[in-house]
């Protein structure tokens, strides 16, 4: 087996969940060899080790937090350089994506996004995908070049493995286009004590029917009862009722928890898009003809003001 580089997602060492879940899907594939860009080497490495890698390729340079994007790519071609990998895994957030896309075209290579799973096959990587808003599972794999893959948080259970997780430093050549994007200021974002959205294992969210921002607390605190996040959909975003940033659907986020609760969201494409791949669904809608019960494993026909509540209240109950 060849090995796998895996881009580390991490904040100042502290390595986020979606990495692991890559070191675990890596480990299928081939051997993972973890890429951590950046300060805090020594905190990430054990933890990285623990879940497979049997290397680290630690750069650390001020590129990586002045400027977007394009350090990063360098950073990774010159590790798949390094390496010779046989696929190469990058988290699937927005910044993700783009640094995949742009290291595959530098390694003329193809490319997959957003899969939900990676297995071995006789010519390489398998991504499996949910495409077409979510309608149809494919499962593809790439042909030319070694596959560049992008995976969507919650596809796999981290699952500890150790390994010898041995730093080695990586040597890395900036070029022009490096410097292109300069971060000039960065503002801390507030806190509300809930999980990220697309990393979170449940998401609880509301739609038109939660009828105005002032009654968005009812999901909150059913979010809050089950430690999820909070999702809306764009209807509810539109009528400013919800941060855009918490958007599922497909001009927002794509979710894939474990369980997601839909209330009051009458199940539009758009919004299936971005939450269709969840393993249980969960809605709570007034109208037993809303299109959001051909998707669900479990629907709640009644006013979501009543039902809400009252499972917040035995949620709770349960829990003390």
């Amino acid at each position: 087996m060849g090995e796998v580089l895996v881009l580390v997602d991490h904040v100042d060492g502290a390595v986020r969940k979606p990495t692991l879940e890559l070191l675990t899907l890596a480990r299928r594939i081939g051997d993972p060899v973890a890429v951590f860009l950046g300060t805090g080497v020594d905190t990430a490495a054990p933890v990285l080790a623990e879940y497979g890698a049997v290397k680290v390729l630690a750069a650390d340079a001020a590129e990586f937090a002045d400027y977007l994007v394009v350090p990063k790519v360098d950073a990774l071609q010159a590790a798949a350089a390094s390496v010779q990998p046989v696929a190469v895994l990058v988290p699937s957030s927005a910044e993700g994506k783009e640094v995949a896309a742009r290291l595959a075209l530098r390694l003329n290579s193809g490319i997959i996004t957003d899969a939900t799973d990676v297995e071995p096959g006789d010519d390489g990587p398998v991504a499996t995908q949910a495409v077409f808003a979510a309608s149809f599972t494919t499962k593809s794999r790439i042909t030319t070049g070694v596959p560049v893959i992008t995976v969507k948080p919650n596809s796999a259970a981290p699952e500890a493995a150790p390994a010898a997780g041995t730093v080695e430093q990586l040597a890395v050549s900036f070029g022009e286009l490096a410097t292109g994007t300069k971060v000039l200021t960065r503002t801390p974002r507030e806190s509300t004590g809930r999980p990220e959205l697309t990393e979170a294992a449940i998401v609880v969210s509301g739609g038109r029917g939660v009828n105005g921002a002032e009654n968005f607390h009812i999901i909150e605190a059913l979010a809050d009862s089950l430690g999820a996040a909070v999702g809306a959909s764009r209807a509810a975003v539109d009528a400013g009722w919800y941060p855009h940033t918490n958007q599922v659907g497909q001009t927002g986020k794509s979710v894939s928890p474990q369980l997601y609760v839909a209330n009051g969201i009458s199940g539009a494409i758009q919004h299936r898009a971005g939450m269709q791949t969840s393993k249980t669904i969960v809605a709570v809608n007034k109208d037993a003809e809303a299109p959001i019960f051909d998707l669900v494993d479990y629907g709640v026909v009644g006013d979501l003001f009543q039902v809400v509540p009252q499972l917040t209240e035995v949620i709770t109950a349960r829990k003390g």
